[in-house]
């Protein structure tokens, strides 16, 4: 019975990994990440992947409060903040939060207000998709384990 619950959970685990591939969430540097992994550090890429949320939540917030001040956005300290969340962004493989800072740059190059708000929302639409959908496959990876993990002891 508990070979069935590993092999669901594992593909459980495939299904989301496959679904989020397909919907350009997540790239091949996701993959690359994984393959650091192992059993020296089993909890490598939930670690990184928590780092990248902690420092892209103060990032986040920063660029929100830089176009908050409708007098002076600071365009120049915006495209600095945005060049931190793209690229730890696409050093774990979040190609569409990475894409969207991409635009995100060209209107802040361009000063351009409107298009920087709408650029925002965007990349907090996907970012809170991708931190969702991230933690939905840490809590199936960390069942994962536990479930492969359990052994019962040998009676003599």
């Amino acid at each position: 019975m508990l070979g069935l619950g590993v092999d669901r959970l594992r593909a459980d685990m495939n299904r989301l990994l496959a679904l989020l591939f397909h919907q350009g969430v997540l790239d091949e540097h996701f993959l690359q990440l994984q393959q650091l992994q192992d059993e020296t550090s089993p909890n490598f890429v939930y670690e990184v992947v928590n780092i990248y949320f902690h420092e892209s939540d103060k990032l986040l917030k920063n660029l929100r409060e830089l176009l908050m001040d409708k007098e002076l956005s600071d365009y120049k300290k915006m495209g600095i903040h945005l060049n931190q969340l793209m690229g730890s962004s696409s050093s774990i493989g979040a190609k569409r939060v990475r894409n969207i800072c991409v635009a995100f740059r060209a209107a802040s190059e361009q000063n351009n207000r409107p298009a920087c708000l709408r650029a925002l929302e965007l990349i907090e639409h996907e970012y809170c998709y991708l931190k969702n959908k991230l933690h939905e496959l840490f809590q199936i990876e960390q069942q994962l384990l536990l479930a492969a993990g359990v052994r019962y002891p040998m009676h003599n």
